[in-house]
């Protein structure tokens, strides 16, 4: 009975058109940015609607050129997106599956695999990562899409098993249910585009892939020579007026041009400095003219980045985005960039990892690259920053395009209009005027430090006096960050500000280099004398009696070996707990990778452990009813067993710890859980499937917050100014704000709502 329910469920979240995803009233907000963005894909029907992907699940699109962007998930990363050249509603993404939207991207249905197919969605990565499980799937992955420019039902794309290193040439003629098996490929395609001046019943097909560029016509596939290169790393080409295709290549960090099939290439010259260049595109429709993303161009002593263009297919090239990394030395007149240029210099960004040209209009192009989207309208004579904007004289705000990490939102207990984001690659931000605009909030903080902000603290009782934890080490506790080099090389610590977070010194006196992922204090320990506990990643615990002057590791009875110590909760009667995160990847239980739970009823000078609950090794966080000090809520991270995870989701404790109950299982990977502040039958949670969770009777009961549908969800904070909405920070989509009883929608299309139950 729970297998057909299971089925039932999966079939209809894939039939159905996804419902709304936009994310009900909840709007995003911070300066905006902050993240690697890939794909830029503009409308060959409207140039002002364009789509971008980012390596954190969402994507983003706008309808205003930039001005404002929606974000929307499809269960994964996008790898491409590809529009209808005859129907300007219909778009084309690839994430795990290929999905389509009718209406300019609002709602999006499965393509492929085929919505009845799909026997299961698996989640077996530390970040959830759903795989779409199908029978049969003959297709396999795809990694390459084009539609013929006079029939919208034909699908041209290539796919394979990555795994066999087998790809094919796949067609569709009825709008992707029947696929037929064309050619076989040599290896894997990233690009593929169909010449419109080839007769419609015998379509010219070009296709690219890293070591190969393939021609399809009636009379088969012919092989293309390429460029001298070992590897090919970007592609880009458009068709001339007599049909004639112009190819561009990147290989071993060089540029190479084609217009005569691939007979003779042209390596682009970008000056007598040299350059590497890693992205290029080309106009569909003029492909005389081309952007190429470099780097390293040396003159005049200075290695500059950003892009160059030819407008004679690909004979002569020159800088039309040149920045240098000292913009104040050297600045580029024409690059009119957001908040990053001005707090980190613009090569921090670095050089644009991905471009894209209109197809009708050559003038008009987007770059993307590790933190900015920048856009031209007039052939690259200047560049507007699209993913933020100016806020009164000193402050920036998100167009919607937020692509960072966020860990804590923070409220000024003196102030309200002082808020603080504690994030990832940014550091700390704050807004003084309620989250309207946001500046950056480091300086002082030693500069190795300045990555990632984990969390601040205030003191309750003392106006302007803040601490917070940093580090050089981002995303922890995620594996990726341990997995290789381990804990050795973090570097991090304990900075205090006198100033509401105006400047910052140093405060790490006895503590050694280590990622400080929380801190707490003790509101019990006088203002002269505070008493403060950091969490250390990779050291265990750390205390502080005179305010954060001086620290003292304080371990004793915990048992891991370089304790991957992630947060400390103190309940009402001054009992410590503190989490150990797993350290086993896989959460391989029974281990010497294990995380736990410790306590501590002497301030840290022992600790002893909780029993976790059965199946589970996973602890993310924990709360305490401030009522009922017995009443224990846990949110765990699930093991890489079985489809969607073992031991994972809320559990709840009414005898500090030592027995366990799961109340919420339909979100296995929990990063957080939460009591509303005023009123404690309130909790909410969140995870990394997709979902934020309320419980209105103290944890016993679930329902799904409307309207949230970021894939990686991270903590849900309670609006103090108005109990009916929270913050949600998220692990790579910023931070979100919206109402907890909002329209009660169709669930969307990203929410595996997989099994029955609590």
């Amino acid at each position: 009975m729970i297998f057909f329910l299971f089925r039932l469920v999966v079939a209809a979240l894939l039939l159905a058109d996804g419902g709304d995803s936009r994310p009900g009233d909840f709007r995003i907000i911070g300066p905006g940015g902050g993240g690697a963005t890939f794909h830029p894909s503009i409308s060959p029907h409207d140039p002002q609607t364009v789509l971008v992907s980012c390596d954190m699940t969402g994507s983003y699109i706008t309808h205003d050129a930039g001005k404002s962007w929606r974000m929307f998930n499809l269960r994964g990363v996008v790898e491409f997106f590809v529009f209808d050249p005859l129907d300007r509603k219909v778009i084309y993404a690839q994430s795990n599956g290929l999905w389509r939207s009718r209406d300019e991207g609002e709602t999006w249905r499965l393509v492929y695999p085929g919505p009845s197919s799909v026997k299961s969605i698996k989640m077996s990565s530390d970040h959830s990562d759903e795989d779409l499980i199908a029978e049969p799937n003959p297709l396999g992955n795809i990694t390459a899409m084009a539609i013929d420019p006079s029939d919208s039902k034909t699908l041209y794309v290539a796919a394979g098993d990555r795994k066999k290193e087998s790809f094919a040439l796949f067609i569709s003629r009825d709008g992707g249910q029947n696929w037929i098996r064309e050619e076989n490929l040599p290896g894997r395609a990233y690009k593929m585009w169909v010449n419109s001046h080839s007769p419609s019943g015998a379509r010219m097909v070009l296709i690219a892939g890293s070591h190969f560029i393939e021609k399809k016509t009636s009379s088969g596939m012919q092989g293309l020579s390429g460029p001298s290169a070992k590897t090919f790393t970007d592609f880009s080409a458009g068709f001339r007026k007599d049909g004639q295709p112009i190819i561009y290549v990147i290989g071993d960090a060089s540029a190479y041009t084609s217009d005569d099939e691939g007979t003779t290439w042209r390596k682009a010259s970008l000056g007598e400095g040299g350059a590497k260049v890693r992205a290029i595109s080309t106009s569909l429709r003029n492909p005389e003219t081309a952007y190429v993303s470099y780097r390293d161009l040396e003159e005049r002593g200075i290695k500059w980045l950003g892009v160059a263009k030819t407008t004679d297919g690909g004979r002569h090239w020159r800088p039309v985005w040149k920045e240098d990394s000292n913009p104040a030395a050297n600045p580029a007149t024409n690059i009119h960039d957001a908040w990053i240029t001005e707090r980190f210099g613009s090569d921090w960004g670095e050089n644009p990892l991905a471009l894209a040209v209109a197809d009708a209009d050559a003038n008009i192009g987007y770059g993307t690259d590790l933190g900015r989207v920048m856009r031209t309208t007039d052939g690259g004579a200047s560049w507007v920053a699209v993913y933020s904007r100016k806020s009164g004289e000193n402050g920036w705000v998100s167009t919607g395009l937020d692509v960072t990490t966020t860990y804590g939102y923070h409220f000024d207990p003196f102030d309200h209009h002082r808020q603080f984001i504690t994030t990832t690659d940014i550091g700390l931000f704050r807004s003084e005027d309620g989250g309207q605009s946001w500046i950056s909030s480091t300086r002082g903080v030693p500069k190795e430090w300045t990555n990632t902000t984990y969390w601040i603290e205030f003191d309750p009782q003392v106006k302007g006096r803040i601490w917070s934890v940093n580090s050089w080490t981002h995303d922890l506790p995620r594996p990726k960050m341990w997995r290789r080099s381990g804990i050795r090389g973090y570097r991090g610590g304990v900075c205090r500000t006198e100033d509401g977070g105006k400047t910052w010194t140093k405060s790490n006196d006895g503590m050694a280099e280590t990622a400080a992922t929380h801190i707490l204090l003790d509101p019990a320990s006088p203002p002269a004398a505070r008493v403060l506990y950091v969490a250390a990643f990779g050291q265990g615990v750390y205390k502080s009696a005179d305010g954060g002057k001086s620290w003292k590791l304080k371990n004793a009875g915990i048992t891991q070996k370089e304790p991957f110590a992630w947060r400390i909760v103190r309940d009402t009667r001054g009992t410590l707990y503190v989490l150990v995160a797993r350290r086993s990847e896989d959460g391989s239980i029974g281990t010497e990778g294990d995380g736990a739970i410790y306590k501590s009823t002497d301030g840290a000078e022992n600790w002893s452990p909780v029993t976790m609950p059965e199946g589970s090794n996973g602890p993310n966080g924990l709360a305490v009813d401030p009522r009922e000090p017995d009443r224990l809520y846990l949110a765990a991270w699930a093991r890489d067993k079985g489809e969607r995870g073992e031991g994972g989701g809320i559990y709840l404790s009414t005898n500090r710890g030592m027995t366990w109950t799961r109340v919420l299982d339909r979100d296995r990977h929990v990063y957080d859980v939460t009591i509303d502040p005023r009123d404690a039958k309130i909790l909410y949670a969140c995870g990394f499937e997709s979902s934020a969770w309320k419980s209105s009777d103290r944890g016993e009961n679930w329902t799904r917050v409307p309207g949230f549908n970021f894939k990686w969800g991270h903590r849900v904070i309670p609006d103090p100014e108005d109990p009916k909405k929270v913050y949600i920070t998220t692990f790579g989509g910023g931070v979100w704000h919206g109402s907890v009883d909002g329209e009660d929608r169709p669930l969307d299309i990203v929410t595996p709502e997989l099994q029955p139950g609590r």
